[in-house]
């Protein structure tokens, strides 16, 4: 049996084998001898019991029917004992195994949750995870235990009787391998486009219990429900179909253990009557039912094969390249742009001891022990390391985009360090923000943290939610374009399952974050995806869930987006203040005052248009001393891009 349909890359077939790596594949070993064992015992009871009715009816001394009296009690209860070992082990390992897969899987499609449906979200996360537990216990373990049955019935066999064994062999093969191959051949055809069908009918599931208001406003519901009926018909009658396909096969396989049975008594009634005859034709009998389930095995596998293809790809894990000797430097500065370096150098020289000074006088307010990285009950800050960051060359291009979303650029971020993007809607700024956490892989340049240089993105995979995840990408979050606010209270959606926060340490973080009036509502129940929030309260609930616990590197997607550029302006220091020591990335084209920053960066149309302080961009003509002047700028006025 294929065991698919094309060669998968390397990579995938060794994450996949690290999926089930470790312990899991010791214990899976080990519930297939388990399984093995209690086949074998139930074979050798069946043969035992049966010598010992034949024998008996011999009327041989009782002396001589003692030791297969005692072998058929012993081998009943080890092969209940047995079977009981070999569930508990194939279930512990097969269950072990869908953990770190759903988890790595999760954390593979919160990656690119916003280029699916939900609904396909939905059944990769949970069908298609769950599907691996039948490829293990329903597949893999059945295969190896009919390999073994096989042989050791076989070799029995041909002890007594070699024309029995060739028989034996020829029916243990057809029900095998000749019947699965035929049942995997006519399962296969219909199990792509089962998996297909029941995306789509999850899909238009997922979007008519999350769209039920909109649908109900423009009188669209009827049509809606219609689709997702469709889908689930369509599902169905693939799925009798598929059945049809199970009952045939095992009406077939039912014929193979009473030919094989009998092909066998004929061939060893000619010696003559004896106790071999009946033990040797019932041995056949339970032989090759005991490998029967390989059919069910190979239609199983059939349509276990279309969810594994649609997960194995999420299973790559990237590696980071080799570190380099030392970290390269940027490039010459464009012509122009030396005045801005060098201004945003002095102003940041010039402001950064006061603005860290005073941040950390704020700071000792809130509970000095927290920027140590201890636990207080109130605030907590992680206590990993500040990584040194840069980004050399960066480009960027979306899938069908001729244009690239990002062109050029050279970012350092050295720990610490405070940076603001800035530029017209469209212009790559979140896109930028997307390569510098890891969710996005740049077409081309380096990302170096720490000298390492990391051109593929991060697995998503950390070995706990406050550490790296081992490949070299630092902790980083904030508040990004696609976070996500959970059908949950005030309370979880800071927390996320988090525990040491007591209540004012949840209510500092809200009033950092400019939600003060929340602080006595952290029971409140917020809607699925933040439906009953503002688009500014749902991004300043994401900025308070950052400051609760900020990670190394925060970046900020237009975190004062909703408020006046002087409530804005008060919530930027705040967070500024709160985070002392910690570097901090804000994109925004909204207007609030970035004097505070080491260095604002101009995006345009994917490009570095201006970079420096602000003091020495206010004093040069261009985009940004403009947008200092207005409220937001125009994207006519500047220039739209292509970015995301």
């Amino acid at each position: 049996m294929s065991a698919s349909s094309g060669t998968a890359p390397s990579g995938t077939r060794a994450a996949g084998l690290r999926i089930v790596g470790g312990s899991a594949v010791r214990t899976l070993v080990l519930a297939a001898l388990l399984s093995a064992a209690t086949d074998l015992s139930g074979l050798g009871l069946l043969a035992t019991a049966t010598w010992l009715i034949s024998r008996a009816a011999q009327r041989p001394p009782i002396v001589a029917l003692t030791v297969a009296i005692v072998a058929v009690r012993a081998l009943a209860i080890g092969k209940g004992t047995l079977r009981y070992l070999e569930r508990l082990a194939g279930h512990d390992a097969a269950l072990r195994v869908l953990a770190r897969l759903r988890t790595r899987v999760y954390a593979k499609l919160s990656r690119d949750a916003g280029r699916l449906p939900r609904g396909d979200l939905l059944a990769r996360l949970v069908s298609d995870v769950d599907s691996v537990q039948d490829l293990l216990l329903r597949c893999a373990i059945p295969a190896a235990v009919a390999g073994v049955v096989t042989v050791v019935t076989v070799g029995f066999t041909a002890a007594f009787s070699g024309p029995a064994a060739l028989l034996l062999a020829a029916g243990l093969l057809t029900a095998g391998l000749a019947l699965p191959a035929l049942a995997f051949r006519l399962a296969d055809r219909a199990a792509a486009r089962i998996a297909e069908v029941r995306g789509r009918y999850l899909a238009a599931s997922v979007d008519v219990l999350a769209g039920a208001a909109d649908l109900a406003v423009f009188g669209a519901t009827g049509s809606a429900l219609a689709g997702a009926a469709g889908q689930a018909t369509a599902l169905a009658r693939l799925e009798r179909r598929a059945g049809a396909v199970g009952a045939a096969t095992g009406a077939v396989g039912a014929l193979i253990p009473g030919a094989t049975a009998i092909g066998v008594f004929a061939v060893t009634v000619r010696g003559g009557p004896s106790v071999m005859v009946a033990v040797l034709s019932l041995l056949a009998l339970a032989a090759v039912e005991a490998v029967l389930p390989l059919t069910g095995a190979a239609v199983r596998y059939a349509e276990l094969r279309g969810a594994w293809r649609r997960i194995r790809p999420l299973l790559a894990a990237d590696s980071p390249a080799p570190p380099d000797p030392a970290p390269a430097p940027l490039p010459a500065p464009l012509a122009g742009d030396g005045a801005d370096r060098d201004g945003a150098a002095r102003d940041g020289a010039a402001r950064g001891g006061a603005d860290r000074g005073g941040a950390d006088e704020g700071g000792a307010d809130r509970g000095g022990a927290d920027r140590d990285g201890a636990d207080v009950g109130s605030r907590r800050v992680a206590d990993a390391p500040v990584p040194a960051i840069a980004a050399r060359r960066i480009e960027v291009r979306y899938p069908g985009v001729a244009v690239p979303a990002l062109s050029g650029i050279d970012l350092d971020l050295s720990p610490g360090r405070r940076v603001a993007v800035v530029g017209p809607s469209g212009a790559g700024k979140s896109t930028l923000l997307g390569v510098l956490v890891g969710q996005l892989r740049p077409t081309a340049g380096r990302l170096l943290v720490d000298g390492v240089t990391l051109t593929s993105p991060r697995s998503g995979v950390a070995d706990s939610p406050t550490e790296p995840d081992g490949l070299g990408w630092p902790r980083s979050g904030g508040v990004l374009a696609d976070g996500y606010v959970f059908h949950a209270s005030v309370r979880e959606n800071l927390t996320l399952g988090r525990t040491g926060f007591d209540d004012p340490a949840l209510g500092r973080a809200l009033t950092d974050a400019g939600l003060p009036d929340w602080a006595g509502r952290l029971d409140d129940l917020i809607g699925e995806d933040g439906a009953t929030l503002s688009g500014g309260q749902r991004q300043r609930l994401l900025l308070a869930r950052a400051l609760l616990d900020p990670p190394p590197v925060l970046v900020l997607d237009e975190p004062t987006e909703g408020l006046d550029p002087a409530a804005a302006d008060a919530v930027l220091a705040d967070v500024l203040r709160v985070t002392a020591g910690h570097t901090v990335v804000m994109v925004t084209h909204r207007l609030v005052d970035l004097r505070a920053f080491d260095e604002i960066v101009v995006l345009v149309d994917g490009r570095i248009a201006q970079r420096g302080g602000h003091d020495a961009l206010l004093a040069r003509p261009g985009w940004y001393s403009t947008w200092t002047g207005i409220r937001e700028v125009p994207d006519s006025a500047i220039g739209s891009g292509v970015g995301r």
